[in-house]
């Protein structure tokens, strides 16, 4: 099955109330995920958003040659650190490094970057390499060898479309909009037109997925409460959501958001400021939350878009890039700086060398909080030592 039907496909089952037909209550499976305390959760910054403006060598006097329309200015900036530091919409991103228990990895990418949004995010989704294509997320993969049956919370994605990182051979992950409203019950109707091809096996296991997966939320839901406020924003909706079923025992190893809206190709200063705010007071939100319900440490939070962005302005916006930064908070991370700082010197092409690549990140992710042999799912990469 390719990517196009997949998402179509699922996106049928996962959009929010589902009539199902009695025959498929049926197939019935056992909760059979190999449970642990230790989670994952991404976010997912889309549109390729600016890491020489997020993490900022502001000592470097290059940024501000390159960037003469949209450098930052050295008496804005935060949470300076060894020639480095963060957009002043990041005030907590700083405070959550200076507690401790956040780490940026400088320069992260991958050989032969590509600069289509498309493919880029695929190429992150699947961890495959830039000339090479698949049709299984990488997270996906992970969960098919990870669950002995098919376990249909394995994965949350808080989105409206699913996400081909968590993609795999079994439907181990559920997509939905808002858990509340995410409701299965039974009608007699056949509701879902199911014919006889190829595909029919993996529809009803969906299908069956998607009853047993409502019930595990809703159950998770009815344990948990929300301690601290959120801001009113489609990403604190989604990470609130997020630390209700964290705390309610859904015992999920990954869960999966986004943000949109970073190719500032033009009128870069406001809008960057706008979605990095908008981050910002969400992802502290949650932090405070976890912290207060004293899970922080069980909860590992990736941070990352698809590429950065070029070097030099093209006036009041950047265009697409290669290398930017990546931020892992949470699950008991070293809190360091890790990667030398952008070098503005040596470019190619315009744009920053990688030197981190993004599946060591994935690999070290995998060995040190999921305890999993990433080359089981095919990647190879060496782990990164100073991160947990």
């Amino acid at each position: 099955m390719n990517r196009r039907n997949f998402l179509s496909l699922t996106g049928t089952f996962t959009g929010g109330v589902l009539l199902l037909p009695e025959f498929l209550h049926a197939f019935g499976s056992q909760n059979s995920l190999v449970v642990g305390e230790q989670c994952l959760v991404f976010i997912q910054l889309n549109g390729g958003n600016d890491g020489l403006n997020t993490f900022i060598p502001y000592e470097n006097p290059l940024y501000y040659d390159l960037r003469t329309k949209i450098a930052i200015g050295k008496e804005a900036v935060i949470g300076k650190n060894k020639g480095m530091a963060f957009h002043p919409a990041l005030k907590d991103f700083a405070q959550m490094q200076q507690n401790g228990d956040l780490t940026i990895l400088q320069n992260v990418g991958y050989p032969e970057p590509n600069r289509s949004h498309f493919r880029s995010q695929e190429i992150w989704q699947t961890a495959t390499d830039a000339t090479k294509y698949i049709s299984e997320g990488w997270l996906g993969r992970y969960l098919d060898l990870q669950c002995k049956e098919p376990q249909p919370t394995a994965g949350i994605n808080l989105d409206s479309i699913d996400n081909l990182a968590l993609k795999g051979m079994e439907p181990n992950t559920i997509t939905v909009k808002n858990p509340n409203q995410f409701k299965v019950r039974s009608d007699k109707d056949d509701t879902i037109k199911l014919s006889d091809n190829p595909q029919l096996d993996f529809v009803r296991k969906v299908a069956n997925s998607v009853t047993e997966g409502s019930d595990e939320i809703q159950k998770a839901i009815a344990k948990s409460t929300t301690e601290n406020s959120y801001p009113k924003t489609g990403l604190s909706k989604n990470l609130e959501w997020i630390a209700r079923l964290i705390k309610g025992n859904l015992n999920s190893k990954v869960y999966y958001t986004s943000l949109g809206g970073f190719d500032t190709h033009d009128n870069q200063l406001a809008i960057q400021e706008k979605k990095l705010t908008e981050l910002n007071d969400a992802l502290y939100s949650f932090y405070q939350d976890l912290k207060k319900a004293q899970l922080l440490q069980n909860v590992t939070v990736v941070v990352f878009s698809e590429f950065g962005r070029r070097v030099k302005d093209n006036g009041n916006g950047t265009d697409h890039g290669t290398a930017a930064p990546l931020f892992i908070i949470g699950g008991n991370n070293k809190g360091n700086v890790l990667g030398k700082n952008p070098n503005l010197s040596d470019l190619d092409n315009g744009d920053l060398k990688y030197e981190i690549d993004f599946r060591s990140v994935y690999a070290t992710l995998l060995q040190h909080k999921m305890n999993f042999d990433s080359t089981k799912i095919g990647i190879n990469n060496n782990t990164i030592s100073g991160l947990f």
